[in-house]
């Protein structure tokens, strides 16, 4: 099953499980298999909710050990010695925080409290055959308009709390994402605009912003994505690069976290990325959470910003 809310709309949509209709495709990281849930796409009464009431869910059979302080500060200090050694302008790192301290999950409640956390998210629940998620994440790939062929995408990096003045190394960490999204559009539009940098508020957290948009050829939508895909918002620059180096870094596979959820509708394609997102199980909750790594960076602010991140989540859990 899957419940999801579009940014800015409370509608809730669902599939109808129709096996000859596919509008939904969970895409991971690293290019592994694609997990799509059939169905066609439709509006649901949020009495429907009441379904997650009674939904088992899978027993935690990965016996992962999250990383302690120590060894995710060590991890990072490795990371950074990568990044000088390699010169890189950037490179994300990630962790999983794993709850275990809990006897059950209310979903019902728990999605709940994550849509109304995150009005202007895209916000989801998804349950099927040990793929058990649920994340609420502002950051667009890509929007398509199927009638207008216009194209929006943004650049989205850097991560304080709110009330915390920008300082240069998120100014430096945006930069390269925005580079990087400006040059792939280039080469498929004449029209393309730009807007100028601002603040983008998510719950307790905010990001640096850029948006973008191009009129492109329909044709060349699947290309566009794969070229934005994995943005250095969520690898690195140079990509390929910082992709192997991920692999052979972090602790655990991304999974389906900073992957993207291809969402189609008849008028509109939406491509979200999967980032503020946890996987649910029985006994434990995995809440992914990373940051983007410069020369500049600090190991234990970085330890700060993802145990910040890990809370756009965790206070909405409904545990018991």
């Amino acid at each position: 099953m899957i419940y999801f809310k579009l940014p800015f709309d409370e509608t809730l949509y669902s599939t109808d499980n129709n096996p000859d209709e596919k509008h939904i495709s969970f895409h991971p990281f690293d290019g592994a298999e694609i997990v799509t849930p059939q169905g066609k796409i439709i509006t649901v009464n949020t009495d429907d909710l009441d379904e997650l009431l009674h939904t088992s869910l899978p027993k935690d059979g990965n016996h992962y050990t999250a990383e302690t302080k120590d060894e995710y500060l060590q991890n990072l200090t490795n990371v950074i010695h990568v990044i000088k050694e390699n010169q890189l302008p950037k490179l994300v790192y990630s962790r999983r925080k794993i709850i275990t301290d809990f006897q059950d999950i209310n979903l019902k409640k728990s999605f709940k409290n994550l849509c109304d956390s995150y009005p202007n998210a895209f916000r989801y629940i998804f349950i099927s055959e040990g793929n058990s998620w649920m994340g609420a994440f502002s950051e667009v790939l890509g929007k398509f308009n199927k009638k207008t062929n216009d194209f929006e995408t943004m650049s989205l990096a850097g991560t304080l709390p709110v009330s915390e003045s920008w300082s240069e190394k998120e100014i430096e960490e945006q930069k390269p994402v925005t580079e990087y999204i400006r040059n792939i559009l280039k080469k498929h539009s004449d029209n393309g605009e730009e807007s100028s940098t601002y603040d983008h508020i998510s719950g307790n957290i905010k990001h640096l912003r850029t948006d973008f948009q191009a009129r492109i050829q329909p044709e060349n939508l699947d290309g566009i994505i794969q070229q934005l895909h994995p943005t250095p918002a969520v690898c690195g620059i140079p990509k390929d690069f910082c992709h192997e180096k991920i692999r052979e870094l972090e602790k655990f596979p991304r999974e389906l976290y900073a992957g993207y959820i291809k969402i189609e509708t008849e008028e509109t394609t939406f491509y979200f990325v999967n980032l503020r997102c946890c996987k649910l199980y029985q006994d434990s909750v995995h809440i992914f959470v990373g940051g983007g790594i410069t020369a500049q960076s600090s190991p234990e602010k970085e330890w700060r910003e993802t145990e910040l991140k890990s809370e756009a989540i965790l206070k909405n859990l409904s545990l018991s």
